[in-house]
């Protein structure tokens, strides 16, 4: 190559000093060669770290996208659509790991090995030629100095022979290793732009074929989905910045409205007392006795549920019962170290609070608020009034709770003012007990005087129930199957679903086109559950499959009603408590006024009830289809019996064709002339017994013709 500078080897033997010197310039280049290719080394060594930790750090991205649908967040939902698209990004994602992993196998091969080869072969090399260099040369000068030291006077052959024999030994051993030495400087000169390069041409053909192989498998395959992905990106950031400006907005008419309660106690005459209150909330101070005469004061948060004040502090999940505000009584009190106190006592007398509000207004409307409470519904003579109150009542006592026992007894309106009613078992009458549910009912819905079943009964005509009364066997329910003598449903039902429900009531009703009728019949069973002061309800399990729906003790495991999925005419969930949930079913007990008897049961759920109703729904599509399939199924293999009826007819057909020819043949072979006989004697026919023989061969052959 030209431009190199090089050592002159043939002058290695003589070693002069400017051949030293030219030496020395050598090695000052190798160090700075040396020092150069270190640092150059450290940085590839980086980009093929960073390499390698952006290929592993890709893959556990792809995986922890994967992962995302398993992921359980407190706040997220079941969003498909987030998870579908998120699967897509892990494929695409793992497709780029992929390359990332070629790409480093390639920067290794590529880039590290021929740089990692210079620094480990070639510069240890010539560090180890330069050490075996020196010690070359200093035996050769310590053995040039014994020669130059021989005695002119005392010669001795033995000790000059050794002296040259040393001298010839390290001379040669000199001059070969500073050739060697010499040529491995000059290669150095070539290979230190070999080793510079090709890293460099390897790092970049790498690259090349990296950024090829991402627009070959990925810029067509998934440009439109990563466009897609995109705009919706935007329109969830204009949906942020939307909802953002919003919620500043919010903040500014709150800070405006809000400025004068930052006021513990403000001035009545801005911010007037609310005396019809019904519900009330907020924090109060209540006095705890820790002593004969001692008492501290707690702060908590205070609120009123149904009949009952509850309180909750900082940290609990939910709140607890403090006391029965139905027909308790309230007034305003006066401590010594307190302002603004009041004092609730219980109807009995046996349980007083006193609390502290914050303020005089405060004060006063906790005051009303109670009162209210205590009183109310049952002081008032107005219908209306008291069937509305009654219908808010009835909602409030199936507000989900995590204990639904504990939240009926505890939920028990005031008896004061009250009609006397008494419990009949599980059934009551709301039309003739009750003038105010009398009122609420819609007769186009559900039929006046309608009794409501409370407990899970099975609606039983009496023909069935005498029938079941005669014999245990053969008992019919009123969907008009065997008790004994049908099975339990298969066990490879496509769907199964199971739901935990609380039975709160059923009731005949009229109508079955419309949702409205289950409203209707949930409006009634809640409030009548309200004034009949009855809050048991049945736990079950509701087993959706797609030949019927169970109900299922949870003990015992014992199927409790079992409803044929051709019996749902109807199923839908409570409009604004979507824990309720009911059913229309027609009865095979019987009509009554020339329609089928129907009857709504209505039940509270632990989840949804729309994905009941949804896999209601989904269970009748399923035995729909399964019955389609069913018929088609019977239909072809009808049709592949007249198939094969009617092709074993054209068989026999057809032998006993062949059968006829048979036989014509065998008369026409008997009837010719000069047939020998059976025992070898000749026929022989009279003139008309043989025109008569030609005319019947000849009407036969011309049937075979027309045949």
């Amino acid at each position: 190559m030209p431009g190199i500078d090089t050592l002159p080897i043939e002058e290695t033997l003589e070693d002069s000093p400017q051949t030293r010197s030219l030496l020395g310039v050598f090695e000052e280049d190798t160090a700075a060669i040396s020092s150069y290719f270190s640092q150059l080394f450290k940085a590839m060594q980086r980009i093929y770290d960073a390499q390698n930790e952006l290929s592993a750090a890709t893959h556990l991205t792809s995986k922890l996208l994967k992962d995302y649908e398993k992921q359980r967040f407190p706040l997220g939902g079941d969003d498909e659509v987030m998870s579908s698209t998120l699967q897509q990004f892990s494929k695409v994602i793992d497709e780029l790991s992929s390359c990332h992993a070629v790409l480093s196998t390639q920067l290794a091969d590529a880039m590290m090995f021929p740089i990692t080869q210079f620094q480990e072969r070639d510069l240890r090399e010539i560090v180890i030629l330069k050490e075996v260099f020196q010690i070359a040369s200093h035996d050769h000068d310590a053995a040039i100095h014994r020669y130059s030291r021989l005695s002119k006077r005392k010669e001795n052959e033995k000790v000059k022979n050794e002296v040259m024999e040393d001298v010839y030994t390290s001379r040669k051993k000199q001059h070969e290793t500073i050739m060697h030495y010499f040529a491995s400087l000059n290669m150095l000169q070539y290979k230190k732009k070999i080793a510079l390069l090709e890293p460099l041409l390897g790092y970049m053909q790498a690259q090349i074929s990296f950024f090829k192989l991402g627009s070959e498998n990925l810029t067509q395959q998934w440009e439109e989905f990563l466009t897609n992905i995109g705009a919706s990106v935007q329109n969830v950031r204009r949906e942020m910045d939307s909802d953002a400006e919003a919620t500043d907005q919010a903040i500014q008419d709150l800070k405006a409205a809000s400025d004068p309660l930052y006021m513990p106690d403000p001035d009545p005459s801005k911010i007037p007392v609310n005396r019809n209150l019904t519900r009330k909330a907020g924090y109060l101070n209540t006095r705890n006795k820790t002593g004969l005469v001692s008492f501290t004061w707690e702060r908590q948060y205070f609120f009123t549920q149904g009949g009952n004040l509850m309180s909750q502090s900082r940290g609990d999940v939910a709140g607890g019962l403090v006391m029965d505000i139905d027909n308790c009584s309230v007034m305003a009190v006066d401590c010594e170290d307190r302002r603004f106190c009041f004092q609730i006592t219980a109807f009995d007398g046996k349980k007083a609070v006193i609390l502290q509000a914050e303020s005089r207004k405060d004060c006063e409307e906790w005051i009303a608020t109670i009162n209210n409470i205590s009183k109310r519904i049952y002081l008032s003579e107005n219908p209306e009034e008291i069937a509305a109150r009654v219908n808010q009542s009835a909602l409030e006592a199936v507000t989900p709770s995590p204990s639904f026992q504990q939240r009926h007894e505890s939920f028990r309106p005031s008896t004061q003012g009250r009609p006397k009613t008494g419990r009949s078992g599980s059934q009551c009458s709301v039309g003739s007990e009750s003038p105010a549910l009398s009122s609420l009912s819609l007769d186009s819905l559900v039929a006046p005087d309608t009794p409501i079943q409370f407990d899970i009964i099975s609606p039983v005509s009496e023909e069935h129930m005498s029938q079941a009364k005669g014999s245990a066997q053969g008992r019919t329910n009123p969907f008009g199957e065997s008790g004994g003598s049908k099975s339990e449903e298969s066990e490879d039902s496509i769907l199964h679903q199971l739901f935990i429900v609380r039975f709160l009531g059923s009731m005949e009703v009229k109508a079955t086109e419309s949702a409205d009728v289950i409203y209707e019949t949930m409006r009634q069973i809640l409030a009548a559950r309200a004034i009949h002061n009855i809050f048991r309800m049945t736990e079950s399990h509701l087993l959706v499959t797609c030949e019927c729906l169970k109900l299922i003790d949870p003990q015992t495991q014992v199927t409790r009603l079992r409803f044929p999925l051709s019996s749902v005419a109807l199923c839908a969930s409570h409009q604004e408590n979507k824990r309720l949930f009911g059913f229309v079913l027609k009865t095979a007990g019987g009509q009554v006024d020339g329609r089928p008897v129907t009857v709504c049961y209505v039940f509270e759920s632990n989840n949804d009830g729309e994905k009941i109703c949804d896999s209601v729904g989904l269970a009748k599509q399923i035995a729909l289809h399964s019955e389609r399939d069913r018929k088609a199924t019977q239909k072809q293999r009808e049709l592949d019996k007249a198939k094969e009826k009617q092709q074993e007819q054209l068989d026999k057909q057809k032998q006993i064709e062949k059968d006829l020819e048979e036989q014509s043949r065998l008369i026409a072979a008997s009837s010719r002339p000069g047939q020998p006989a059976a025992d070898g004697q000749f026929l022989v026919l009279s003139n008309s017994q043989s025109e008569d023989s030609d005319a019947g061969e000849e009407e036969q052959k011309k049937g075979e013709s027309e045949a």
